[in-house]
């Protein structure tokens, strides 16, 4: 390894920088599918499209990644692969079903009553949340992802609505926490993400319509923002080729909308982000997209670098780990041509990724 390095740092214009940390993705799945065409998928194909996925992420720079949500703890089986060496791709912690009220963002809402359909994450009440709390936990989360508000690619919700309360998150966190896991929590309104930090969760997933009181709230309890911005522009881009239904597309124009004007403002307020792509919602390689939205925000590019490496190692608890080229370290290194502290698109081509120790990706001279 040490050669290796040592081959790329003499490389004129080559930049080492640590393995980049996505802290929201969903690698399982097909990622194109939306609405009721996701009924026809199967479990098992959605785990084989997730041993592509991970891959894909892996030679795209990100050695570490935090999955949060996918069914039948499809993302458990796949990060266990991954660790028994049968597929290569990133470091994963992972969340199984994520939770969420009846009826809610993380519900099965795409069929008629009766069907009686609803997701493994459904859970309502105190007694209930805790009880699910801890199944995913039993099943192998990592990580618990709660679905404090409505969302965009749901059927018949609304994105600022709250949706858990806060007695019902609090619950949670407090079951997480004690067995030693952290809660993610998806959030657009400004009540959900308010609540949501009140109640001690980690991270804000999304944040779309933060406001003062939500950003006051997490400096004070340290909460990470986590933005996922590039999504927005692509699925605008690429809504019609897609087929991106009616349903859908309408909340997402409306998020879109505030969603920069909110966001950019938490970051000048002092929030701390962590990087974050929703990859899944569009094709998975195209992580490193998400810096240059960063920097249009108002990040510097550095600024915008570190919410991938020591920002999101710090938010998933592995700075001992991850996050920094430092002795006693996981190998991770990513290699790429130019200085993306002075350009950060250039993180979108990577020439070089190792993880652990391990040549992933080659494309420099010999």
């Amino acid at each position: 390894m040490a050669a290796r390095v040592a081959l790329l740092s003499s490389r004129p214009g080559a930049t080492l920088v640590p393995g980049l940390i996505d802290a929201h993705t969903h690698l399982i799945g097909q990622g194109t599918h939306f609405g009721y065409e996701t009924l026809g998928v199967s479990t098992p194909m959605e785990t084989l499209w997730g041993a592509r996925n991970a891959k894909v992420t892996l030679e795209a720079g990100f050695t570490t990644v935090r999955n949060v949500g996918a069914g039948g703890y499809s993302d458990v089986a796949l990060r266990d692969a991954i660790n028994q060496g049968l597929v290569p791709g990133p470091r994963m912690l992972v969340s199984g079903p994520p939770l969420g009220i009846t009826g809610g963002h993380c519900d099965d809402n795409l069929l008629p009553f009766e069907r009686h359909a609803a997701s493994e994450g459904a859970a309502d009440g105190i007694d209930g949340v805790q009880h699910k709390t801890r199944e995913v936990i039993k099943y192998g989360a990592d990580v618990v992802k709660i679905c404090a508000t409505g969302g965009v690619l749901s059927k018949g919700d609304d994105p600022q609505a709250s949706q858990y309360t806060l007695e019902e998150m609090k619950a949670i966190v407090a079951d997480a926490h004690r067995l030693g896991r952290k809660v993610a929590a998806h959030a657009h309104g400004a009540q959900g993400i308010l609540w949501a930090t009140e109640a001690g969760v980690d991270s804000i997933e999304h944040g779309s319509y933060i406001d003062d009181a939500a950003i006051v709230a997490m400096k004070q309890h340290g909460t990470y923002l986590v933005p996922t911005m590039y999504l927005q522009t692509w699925m605008l881009e690429n809504a019609q080729s897609i087929g991106l239904p009616a349903m859908y597309a309408g909340k997402m124009r409306q998020v879109t909308e505030v969603a920069r004007k909110n966001i950019s403002h938490a970051f000048a307020s002092g929030v701390k982000v962590a990087f974050g792509t929703d990859a899944a919602v569009y094709p998975h390689g195209l992580n490193a997209h998400e810096f240059n939205v960063y920097v249009q925000m108002g990040m510097t590019p550095i600024q915008s670098i570190q919410t991938a490496t020591v920002n999101a190692a710090d938010l998933l608890g592995w700075s001992d780990r991850i996050g920094t080229l430092d002795l006693g370290k996981f190998a991770d290194i990513v290699a790429v041509s130019g200085d993306p502290t002075k350009d950060v698109t250039t993180l979108e081509h990577p020439v070089f990724v190792m993880k652990g120790g391990v040549v992933y990706r080659n494309e420099t001279k010999q």
